[in-house]
């Protein structure tokens, strides 16, 4: 294992690593549901992690945002214990058994907000070295009030956090969130250029999104781990199909 840049080498991960990217309203969490949903029909195993998701530091995230206790830096510094949690337990470990992992964000994220929030950028990259280098990132670009159109039309409060009311940015929180996600889509604009991340124009049908990610992703999955294919007979004793019409179709079933 070593470091090189902003990535940490693992040695040979016979898996693949997809990560997708964006602002709040972006889509992308829907496109990721979808590719999720293809490579497993393909036959493929694919392990799925969210940002912020694991158990080791939820209690502590919890109680600092219920009592409004966490710092821009202190909320930076939780985020990479969750990453680093997740690496070590659920990310690594299906990438090392050949699997294809797909990340609901990934380190550009805390690039991004913390950035937003005000903490250096080299220090958030520094502190992210550890993470596995993605065998590709997407980017959903989406613009501003389409985002935030879509965000307040699907939630009845916007939180506090996610608002962006620590920032003391406006005392109304759906115009301290708009000004809170513009700073980010600012950072995500550089972060793109700096890193080999692949744009998606998320204004587009969700349908034609997902055929450009499909289409990078098909030739990443040669060589990664199949689902074990069910004996033919469990498989239709599951469907219903049993007794006489299972002999029937039996030869039909061999021959093909």
């Amino acid at each position: 294992m070593k470091t090189a840049g902003s990535y940490t080498d693992y040695g040979d991960l016979p898996g693949k690593l997809v990560v997708v990217e964006g602002i709040d309203g972006s889509g992308k969490s829907t496109q990721l549901d979808l590719l999720h949903k293809w490579i497993v029909a393909q036959g493929y195993c694919a392990y799925l992690s969210e940002w912020n998701s694991s158990p080791l530091v939820r209690a502590t995230t919890k109680y600092g945002k219920d009592h409004r206790l966490l710092s821009p830096l202190t909320f930076s510094l939780i985020h990479a214990c969750d990453f680093a949690d997740r690496v070590e337990r659920s990310i690594l470990p299906p990438l090392r058994a050949g699997a294809v992992v797909l990340t609901d964000r990934y380190i550009f994220t805390a690039f991004a907000r913390d950035a937003a929030r005000g903490v250096d950028p080299d220090f958030v990259r520094r502190i992210y070295r550890f993470a596995p280098k993605p065998s590709a990132a997407f980017y959903f670009r989406v613009p501003l009030d389409e985002a935030v159109r879509r965000i307040i039309a699907g939630r009845p409060e916007l939180k506090y956090y996610e608002a962006g009311m620590d920032l003391r940015l406006s005392d109304d929180p759906v115009e301290s969130f708009k000004l809170f996600q513009a700073r980010i889509l600012e950072e995500y604009e550089r972060i793109i250029h700096e890193f080999d991340v692949g744009l998606i124009d998320a204004t587009r049908p969700i349908t034609d999104q997902q055929r450009q990610v499909r289409e990078f992703v098909r030739p990443l999955l040669d060589g990664c781990l199949r689902l074990p294919i069910e004996p033919q007979s469990g498989m239709l004793r599951d469907m219903g199909v049993a007794g006489r019409y299972l002999k029937e179709l039996r030869p039909r079933l061999e021959a093909s």
